[in-house]
């Protein structure tokens, strides 16, 4: 049987990870500052994450969601928490995109209606709802595209609040940061009114921080610097360091009705010990704070780079858009300066690494990155 060939795959095959850095099975260290897509969130093979992962397989990896799981609630009070949304209720599932398939199919059991708003340059999934909320008619398969939604210019105030007025929208999805779109940061004035608009309309306001939140912005999720309360909130990447994990964060709004969701992996005691592992460094090591602090310093050094047309994002989630494409760039930084990075079109370099990435680890990828762009 052969891999069913849709990635386009650099040939270079990682076997070993520790903190920031990882190596390949010729035995070369590479500098991550990508995380595999914003997915390590405290550091490759952390010694406390690794234990409690290895005990818990040693136990017990996984029963179904008939019985009481008590890592689920438990994982649920450490995560209201630090989050600051211990109000909500937690639905644990396993990625990115079913997180926004059950966001999306709550709001519409919510308030009936079917219709819902996405922003240009959004990317919250690849699967049915999720693909169809998604502003790439390249992935859309005619079986998706079902005229649910409308994609609107991100921060076009006047636009949403049109949109919104007509009162039968279902729910607006935005990122908390878009990530694939090329590291685009919705105005914080923008967020306010939407929060509103929504609000004024009985529209659900889901914000996908499935990328842009646990930490990597500065704060734990990145609509927290507007200062607003999403109804749905969805994480994904960094809750579990590469656990295949994710979940929807529900306001207080929405009563739970037995079977209305459901999950078979969902919620396992392997991932439940993976994520609260995560919770446990991230307190331990302040690395939230950490986030905001190399981020900033990152971001105020690469403003003196040559060819670099503009800079940005907040705390570790960076975007470097060039003049011309970076695909020579991205070249010589992987294969020569051994230094992994994302992208975003012909144009943006993305940054994601780990959030425990140091001072010295930050300048020792603008000193490689120098060695590039000359």
């Amino acid at each position: 049987m052969t891999l069913f060939d849709v990635y386009p795959l650099f040939d270079v095959n990682i076997v070993k990870g520790k903190g920031c850095h990882v190596w390949d099975a010729n035995s070369n260290e590479y500098l991550d500052l990508y995380g595999g897509h914003a997915v390590i969130s405290i550091g490759h093979a952390h010694p406390h994450y690794v234990e409690a992962v290895c005990n818990q397989v040693a136990k017990l990896g996984f029963y179904s969601n008939s019985v009481i799981n008590t890592l689920q609630q438990d994982l649920a009070d450490r995560l209201g928490k630090m989050c600051g949304y211990d109000d909500y209720q937690l639905f644990l599932i396993n990625s990115g995109a079913e997180a926004n398939e059950n966001a999306l199919k709550l709001a519409s059991f919510h308030n009936g209606r079917t219709k819902v708003i996405s922003f240009a340059k959004a990317f919250h999934g690849r699967t049915s709802l999720a693909v169809e909320v998604t502003n790439n008619p390249k992935i859309i398969a005619p079986i998706n595209n079902n005229g649910h939604v409308t994609y609107l210019p991100l921060n076009d105030t006047e636009a949403m609040k049109a949109e919104l007025s007509k009162g039968d929208v279902c729910a607006v999805i935005i990122e908390g940061i878009q990530g694939v779109g090329g590291i685009q940061v919705p105005d914080k004035d923008f967020m306010k009114s939407l929060r509103q608009a929504c609000d004024e309309n009985g529209t659900v306001l889901i914000l996908d921080e499935i990328q842009s939140g646990y930490g990597r912005s500065g704060k734990f999720f990145a609509h927290q610097y507007s200062d607003i309360k999403p109804d749905i909130i969805t994480v994904a990447k960094g809750i579990a360091n590469g656990f295949p994990m994710a979940a929807v964060l529900i306001s207080p709004k929405f009563t739970p009705v037995y079977g209305q969701l459901g999950t078979t992996f969902g919620g396992n005691h392997l991932g439940c010990a993976a994520a609260i592992a995560v919770l446990d460094v991230m307190k331990e090591e302040n690395l939230i704070d950490n986030a905001a602090k190399v981020g900033a310093h990152l971001i105020e050094e690469l403003k003196s780079f040559k060819g670099i047309k503009e800079i940005r994002g907040v705390g570790l989630m960076i975007g470097m858009e060039f003049e011309e494409s970076i695909k020579e760039i991205r070249s010589k930084l992987l294969f020569e300066q051994k230094v992994f990075t994302g992208v975003s079109g012909t144009n943006v370099i993305r940054l994601l690494p780990p959030l425990c990435l140091s001072m010295a680890e930050a300048d020792d990828f603008l000193d490689r990155l120098h060695k590039v762009i000359k």
